[in-house]
């Protein structure tokens, strides 16, 4: 089998350029990602290929949470409440280590979207339909105590707040987990590979004709279906079928803002008005308080989305409307990123009222397309896929194929006994580490984050030839060499940004070890001066978009 590797990609393209598969995915976000583990686990022979990094649009530019839309319920659209709701639990018992249960509170007030009564139903509803355990479901707090969990608040009109569960996720660590277990169980995946073309026989589509972005080659897949899970570009591949009809994409954009604690001291995570009337988070996390999101009707370049000063303005204006004492400004923005939502475009309505329902269509060649959809619930959004896409198998009198495998199914690093388990599965990781030469900080950090791999992550600091003399320190150097060895890490921002998460929150990190980083990335992976250059440059531009301007 070809492991899950930056080193192994020629193995893994020349594999994919051979073989006959079952189901060819296009797109190596968090539902490409899905539909593979899905597919290769019922018996499919699968392949997936990404023209980024896995998970480098949508799916590593949400709100990073793994939540039951509590404002759709406001929309009136219950079984989008339901169906994400119900998969919230399942997300996180299969991967506890990418996805925390994170207390949210609701504060209202005098003339607020949501009242006192209409929240407490609400989120009543809430829980029922979302089928919340017990030690989860909703409390009501009067002002006092809302205050208490978290003093920020404006105080002013404030009548009370509901307490809730929702569930904090890295989206792309969740994406690429995902992958690798899709990986081991069989499937060949390969990010950087653009689908220029498709492969017909008699007017169905059986493959596509492929480009190796970095190794410059080109081949061709053959798969006996074919799934078109590009997330924004959907659309475009649908124009190479020539079948765009009927329902197209709305893309809207979405930005966060990350401020650091010292500045925004933010206790508790807040789901909140705006003066406008929409909802918008704000989430603590590693020293940091993130805030988002906007929604806006986006018509530009999709693979680089960035925050406009329009866009920043807006969230900050949401900060100071409900934290008024702390008097944000534009250069208390550390960093932020900017993300695409994929919606199925409905008339008449604005970009924050389209439905965020997925959908499925075939078009007459045969191609598959799924768009629209949350991060939620891309289990069961490729669970249906894969449904599709082995009844069209079994009439062609392939298969049989299993059922869905994936309900009870850890993904890769969540072999840790589910969430019961898993607070001493990390301790006992914790020791581990410190054994290989980590602080118990970072031990215990590194063993939260990958979970069941952080015993194969610790062991990357031995036996690297190129280790020797390299200016990193013992964690950083472990992180860089399980995600180029173990993850596909390919470039620099892969790193940075879907691997570690550090250039969104953790900038100062990225900054110290930079240059150490592209230097050992480059000795491994013996790249020429120009595409040192080349990756650096670009490392550098991110890092400059990454933080809204001031001017």
């Amino acid at each position: 089998m070809t492991g899950f590797a930056e080193l192994n990609r020629t193995d893994a393209i020349a594999a994919m350029g051979k073989d006959q598969f079952d189901l060819l995915i296009i797109g190596g976000g968090i539902t490409g990602a899905g539909i593979a583990l899905d597919a290769v686990t019922r018996g499919m022979k699968v392949a997936l290929v990404e023209m980024q990094d896995f998970a480098a649009g949508t799916s590593s530019r949400s709100t990073k949470l793994v939540h039951g839309g509590l404002r759709y319920l406001k929309q009136l659209q219950i079984d989008v409440v339901a169906e994400v709701g119900k998969e919230r639990a399942i997300v996180y018992e299969n991967g506890p280590h990418v996805t925390t249960p994170e207390w949210m509170l609701l504060p209202f007030y005098e003339g607020g979207t949501f009242g006192k009564f209409m929240t407490s139903i609400g989120l009543r509803v809430y829980d029922f339909l979302a089928g919340v355990k017990r030690s989860e479901r909703r409390v009501m707090l009067s002002k006092e105590k809302t205050l208490s969990k978290e003093p920020l608040l404006k105080k002013e009109g404030m009548l009370g707040g509901g307490y809730y569960v929702e569930y904090r996720t890295d989206d792309a660590r969740l994406t690429i987990e995902v992958m690798k277990e899709a990986v081991k169980n069989g499937a060949l995946a390969v990010n950087y590979v653009k689908a220029n073309s498709f492969v017909y026989k008699d007017g169905r589509v059986c493959g596509i004709h492929a480009k190796d972005l970095i190794g410059g080659s080109d081949f061709t897949i053959h798969g006996a279906k074919v799934v078109n899970a590009a997330g924004p570009w959907v659309d475009e591949l649908r124009e190479k079928d020539q079948s765009k009809q009927g329902k197209v994409l709305q893309h809207t954009k979405g930005i966060h803002l990350v401020i650091d604690q010292s500045r925004f001291p933010l206790k508790q995570a807040i789901y909140f008005d705006t003066p406008d009337g929409r909802m918008v988070f704000a989430i603590p996390r590693d020293g940091k308080a993130y805030v988002g999101t906007t929604d806006t009707v986006y018509k530009g370049e999709l693979a680089n989305p960035v925050i406009e000063r329009e866009d920043a303005e807006y969230v900050i204006k949401a900060i100071n409307y409900m934290f008024s004492d702390l008097d944000i400004t534009i250069d208390d923005v550390e960093s932020g990123w900017a993300g695409i939502r994929p919606l199925i475009f409905q008339e008449g309505k604005s970009a924050s009222e389209i439905s965020r329902k997925d959908e499925i269509w075939q078009s007459a060649s045969g191609l598959i397309t799924i768009a629209g959809g949350k991060l939620t619930g891309y289990r069961k959004m490729a669970e249906n896929v894969v449904d599709l896409t082995a009844k069209l198998l079994h009439n062609e009198g392939k298969g049989p194929f299993k059922a869905c495998q994936t309900i009870r199914m850890p993904i890769s690093g969540g072999q840790v006994g589910g969430s019961a388990g898993y607070p001493a599965y990390v301790q006992r990781m914790t020791e581990i580490g410190m054994r290989h030469g980590l602080t118990h900080a970072d031990a215990a950090r590194l063993s939260q984050m990958y979970g069941a791999n952080a015993e194969r992550l610790f062991q990357h600091t031995e036996g690297s030839e190129y280790s020797l003399g390299v200016n990193l320190p013992i964690e950083v150097l472990m992180q860089l060499n399980y995600a180029m060895k173990e993850e596909m890490a390919v470039t620099p921002a892969d790193f940075f940004i879907r691997r570690t998460g550090a250039l969104f929150f953790h900038m100062d990190w990225v900054k110290k070890y930079k240059i150490p980083v592209i230097e050992y990335m480059a000795m491994v992976y013996g790249w020429t001066d120009v595409e040192q250059q080349i990756y650096t440059q670009e490392l550098d531009q991110l890092i400059t978009e990454a933080k809204p301007a001031a001017g």
